[in-house]
Parts: C-alpha cells; structure tokens; sequence
C-alpha cells in the first residue's frame, strides 16, 4: 500500500501549482479547482521512488511541482498501469494512460525529461470514477480486479 505524499492545483494552462493538504475531486473529472480538471488528462499522477530515480540521473535535487502533476504518490508503481483502478484514499481513479515526459520540462530543469523517459517515469493520468475529497497522508492502492 502506497500513500499520497503531495497535492497540487494547477491555477491556469501553464500557471503555477499550488500545493494543497487536500483537495476535492468530481466524477468523471479531476480536481475541482484545477484548471485541467475537465480536460483530455484531468487528473495526473507521479511516483516519489521514479521522481528520486530521475534525481539521481540527474545527479541533483530537483523540486517534483516541476513536473506539474496533480498527485506525487509513493509505494504504487504506475508503470503499464493503463486501465488499471488506482484509489487515492476513497476516491477511485481509472488509469488513461502514461504522462510522457516532453520538452518543455528541460525549460525548467535540463535533462529531466531524458531523466523521466523510461517506465512511465513522467507519470500518468487518469479520470476519477468517484467524487470525493483526497488528502496528503491518505492510503494509495490498486483496486481488486
């Protein structure tokens, strides 16, 4: 069993992410106050042990708001998790499939997308079957199938 380590808000299409200890998540969307929360990807998702991976190609520390994700969990491995059912807390979230590392990363920090390349390292995304409220410190899990 995992657990959610992080949660962030992004205010507008390339905004800045605000870090939260909970957030609200609508059915068939993702995070209410979002700005993608209703878009093709409306709930992101990155793993803390890939995220360290990445840090240590890298060879440096480097902040995971950096991603721009949603959701930073830890002890779940999203790898090929595509139409898998991951619960965050209570809330379920069906996975669409992997959040490829692209260009626009490097802006931020050079090299991190070669750094998140390989096994899903960027993430995934996924749409919440349930509305609900998850929160920093919540259990992660896969659904019985």
């Amino acid at each position: 069993m995992g657990r959610i380590e992080q949660v962030w808000i992004k205010t507008a299409s390339r905004g800045p992410m605000l870090a939260r200890k909970e957030a609200q998540i609508e059915a068939g969307a993702g995070l209410t106050e979002d700005a993608e929360s209703k878009g093709s990807r409306p709930i992101t998702l990155i793993e803390a042990g890939r995220w360290s991976r990445a840090e240590q190609l890298l060879g440096r520390s480097v902040d995971p708001v950096q991603r721009r994700a949603n959701v930073l969990v830890s002890g779940i491995d999203l790898n090929e998790s595509r139409g898998k059912v991951l619960k965050l807390g209570a809330v379920r979230v069906e996975i669409g499939g992997e959040t490829a590392p692209c260009r626009l990363l490097d802006d931020a920090e050079p090299g991190l997308s070669e750094a998140l390349r390989e096994d899903w390292g960027g993430g995934a995304w996924g749409r919440a079957l349930d509305a609900g409220d998850i929160a920093v410190g919540d259990s992660v899990e896969w659904a019985a199938d």
